[in-house]
């Protein structure tokens, strides 16, 4: 019966609907019912997929119609569509002694094929922001991951900095392990280990992801 829970989510799915109709599991142990649910129950996030589409809604905000421009759509009919700016994305990464340099290392592998969309400002932090080490990462620039810090932690310390500096997306990449900060003037995303994302310090409306290890 362990085979079962190697089977496609789809096949799963509809078997499991079916045995809810006719109201027995027939030779199916409990533990493997168990699995079986608890599979079709837990979703997976691509924190990679979710990273691209923060960062292009943030782009498609930026845009305005213009009759210069050809609409592929519908050509002739509709205006076209024109980037009037580039985005600006905030990206504060904790640098606090609890974050491994394993997070770290994903984050930036990741940043290095995003930046082929998008600028980023990116804010090392721990109980303070490292101002001297906040650099803006160029798009199609490649970078090498670093630890600038290695203190502890304070949100409001990158809350502060973005919200006084006008962006229009922020992205903190941390374990969580601090008391929730003010409210962002921009969208706000949190990324952070998949442990924390299910056992985080504090509550937040906001979007929180898991980085799969």
């Amino acid at each position: 019966m362990i085979l079962l829970t190697r089977l496609p989510k789809s096949v799963l799915k509809k078997a499991a609907g079916e045995a809810a109709k006719a109201g027995s599991w027939g030779s199916v142990g409990g533990d493997c019912k168990r699995d079986i649910t608890d599979r079709l129950l837990t979703t997976k996030v691509d924190w990679r997929n979710v990273l691209r589409y923060f960062i292009k809604t943030s782009q498609k905000a930026n845009r305005r119609s213009t009759i210069k421009r050809i609409n592929k759509r519908y050509p002739y009919i509709h205006p076209g569509r024109k980037q009037t700016r580039q985005a600006k994305i905030a990206i504060s990464i904790d640098q606090s002694g609890s974050v491994d340099d394993q997070m770290l290392q994903a984050f930036f592998a990741e940043l290095n094929k995003l930046a082929s969309l998008a600028e980023f400002t990116v804010i090392p932090f721990d109980t303070d922001v490292a101002k001297d080490k906040v650099f803006v990462w160029k798009k199609g620039e490649k970078r090498a991951w670093e630890r600038v810090a290695c203190g502890g932690t304070c949100f409001e310390a990158p809350t502060d900095f973005v919200n006084e500096n006008s962006f229009d997306g922020h992205i903190v990449l941390t374990d969580m392990c601090a008391p929730k900060p003010k409210a962002s003037k921009c969208q706000r995303m949190w990324m952070t280990t998949e442990y924390y994302a299910k056992n985080p310090y504090f509550k937040t409306n906001e979007r929180v992801i898991g980085i799969e290890a």
